[in-house]
């Protein structure tokens, strides 16, 4: 059974290949992807390619393009299978993360990419990246239905939810992990997807619904010893803020200072979304476990439980723009809505 994909391209290293006349690296024409990575061709899949204009560097990704990428994959949607985006590393994982709540009723992969190495360069880690992705997005079940119809992450060998992964490694191949959620699938001699783990729609004949409208009056704040009330106050009681991502330590701890609980429980009572969001990479947090995580539970701070850091930026981005309620944003926030967090 055959399947469409289209590559889009929004920039990145893998897009990248040296020009043999000045030795700098430019992009390469996706339309030619089939000759630059001729093991593409053994597939029993229709590749298309779209290059965005100008190419973004993924230190300047900002809601604009996840805007323009969900619109694309709406307008695109009926005429492929799946879709692989390829796409810097650095904030890979908040767009990936984001798109995965801006897509709604998503019934096709949509599979990011990228590389440590261009794709023209001895040793690179683009051509397999994009072989196991264009593979992934293309594979369905004995239903013809996808096997992996969800925001994913490809990247060495391992398919990673999207909402569930973070940057590990600004130098190694294997950059991303998923430390809360198991690989989706991984890819050795065969790809073995983890068929228990995989989300899968509702219904298969699910319209998609793409949410555009993204409130980013977000800030996230990193607690650290030595931390002062001023630079509490202007970050948390600042009047264009709607939501703080607060990073504590460990399983949700914070200082006990009354100073501290009072600038928090003052902008609970405000109205404001405070999320706690532990700066460890693996584990929870856990308000109840702990006298200080306990006194910002009765400040009126939600737990995010094991949500990632880029997670909660792009659920906090898609609930705050469907509605100025945040009383509604917060019932929502403590919901798996797609597999961000453990429930």
């Amino acid at each position: 059974m055959s399947s469409s994909i289209l590559i889009i391209y929004t920039g990145g290293t893998i897009g990248m290949r040296e020009d043999p006349a000045d030795g700098t690296l430019k992009p390469f024409d996706f339309s030619q992807i089939k000759e630059e990575v001729p093991e593409l061709n053994k597939f029993a899949v229709k590749l298309d390619s779209y290059t965005f204009d100008p190419l973004i560097d993924s230190s300047d990704v900002e809601p604009s393009l996840w805007v323009s990428l969900a619109q694309l994959i709406l307008d695109r949607y009926e005429d492929y299978d799946g879709f692989v985006i390829l796409h810097g590393t650095d904030t890979m994982a908040y767009s990936a993360s984001t798109l995965s709540f801006m897509l709604e009723g998503l019934t096709k992969p949509v599979v990011f990419t990228g590389s440590q190495l261009p794709i023209g360069v001895p040793r690179t880690d683009g051509k397999e990246n994009l072989i196991g992705a264009v593979e992934i997005a293309a594979a369905k079940d004995e239903k013809g239905h996808a096997r992996v119809p969800e925001v994913s992450i490809f990247f060495d060998s391992r398919l990673l939810r999207g909402n569930r992964s973070t940057k590990y490694s600004a130098e190694a191949f294997n950059a991303f992990a998923s430390p809360n959620c198991p690989p989706l699938a991984e890819a050795g001699i065969n790809i073995r997807y983890n068929t228990d783990l995989i989300r899968k729609p509702v219904y298969w004949d699910a319209q998609l619904r793409v949410q555009t409208q993204l409130d980013t009056s977000v800030a996230i704040l990193k607690v650290h010893p030595g931390i002062t009330p001023q630079v509490m106050r202007s970050v948390v009681s600042d009047p264009h803020t709607r939501a703080v991502i607060l990073e504590t330590y460990g399983s949700g701890n914070a200082p006990s200072k009354d100073w501290f609980i009072t600038i928090l429980k003052e902008a609970c009572e405000s109205g404001k979304v405070i999320l706690n969001v532990t700066q460890c990479k693996s584990g929870t947090v856990n308000m109840d476990l702990y006298a200080t995580g306990a006194r910002l539970k009765h400040a009126g701070v939600l737990s995010g439980e094991d949500i990632t850091t880029e997670a909660a930026l792009g659920k906090l981005f898609c609930l705050m723009g469907r509605t100025q309620d945040n009383a509604r944003v917060k019932t929502l926030l403590e919901k798996d809505l797609c597999g961000e967090i453990s429930k």
